[in-house]
């Protein structure tokens, strides 16, 4: 690796495993101090050790992404405690409650909400404090991880909404910093994660043979594949790209 994210810190969300994890990694193989969020000891501690090997320092921060206040003050306090804070990766996501319970003629009122502050909320939330930081040193990296749904149909509705939200909080955020700092959204598609399967009948491989078939590739990517794109955003050469949605995906329905 460069070294290009040398001195800078980061947070990741929801960086206990897949995707956050695979970025928060990646992140840290450059040089960067990470600050992984979430809400399991044991990955956030497997995760810091794995950073370290790396070449990069980790922080453990135990929070619960559903939890606003609690979400912003630990990403304000990573800014704090370093004194700067550079790149944000809202990676945090997932479905809420059984499959069954999110149809939309059943669909429970209570978890459709939850589906939305899980995926969009907690989004503008580490946002919020992140901003203050970046904006005072002139420099910083938004980075959303969108889905799939994000620009398709097809998903629950909770989560599609607010997978849809994340590209309308990125363009419209993208308008209001200063030009130095940047605001993307990364949109995988099926990926290689506990969220693939959706307790649906067959399991893991019956849903990745549902998902191959939707690609122009034929295969689901693995976590490690978006980590490239993540880190480009997350950098000073990727200053020139904000506002934008962009897919790594294998094609999925293009």
């Amino acid at each position: 690796m460069s070294g290009r994210l040398r001195d800078q810190v980061a947070v990741v969300t929801g960086g206990g495993r897949g995707i956050g994890r695979a970025i928060a990694l990646g992140l840290a193989a450059e040089g960067a101090t990470v600050a992984v969020i979430s809400r399991t000891r044991a990955e956030l501690e497997e995760v810091v050790t794995a950073a370290e090997e790396r070449g990069g320092a980790g922080l453990a921060l135990i929070v619960d992404s559903m939890d606003g206040a609690a979400l912003k003050a630990a990403v304000a306090g990573v800014g704090e405690r370093f004194g700067r804070l550079d790149v944000l990766v809202n990676n945090v996501g997932g479905l809420v409650g059984e499959p069954a319970k999110l149809a939309a003629l059943e669909h429970d009122d209570e978890l459709f909400e939850r589906n939305l502050f899980l995926n969009l909320t907690s989004a503008y939330y580490a946002t919020r404090a992140a901003l203050p930081p970046m904006v005072a040193r002139g420099y910083g990296r938004v980075l959303s991880i969108g889905s799939g749904y994000a620009t398709h149909g097809g998903g629950t509705l909770g989560y599609s909404a607010g997978k849809h939200g994340l590209v309308g909080f990125t363009r419209a955020l993208a308008y209001q910093v200063p030009a130095a700092v940047t605001v993307n959204c990364l949109c995988p598609g099926w990926t290689e994660t506990s969220l693939l399967d959706w307790g649906g009948a067959g399991g893991a491989e019956a849903a990745a043979a549902k998902a191959a078939v939707q690609t122009v590739q034929g295969r689901v990517l693995d976590p490690e594949e978006l980590v490239p794109m993540a880190v480009l955003l997350a950098s000073p050469e990727g200053g020139g790209i904000t506002g934008q949605v962009i897919s790594v995906d294998g094609g999925y329905k293009v």
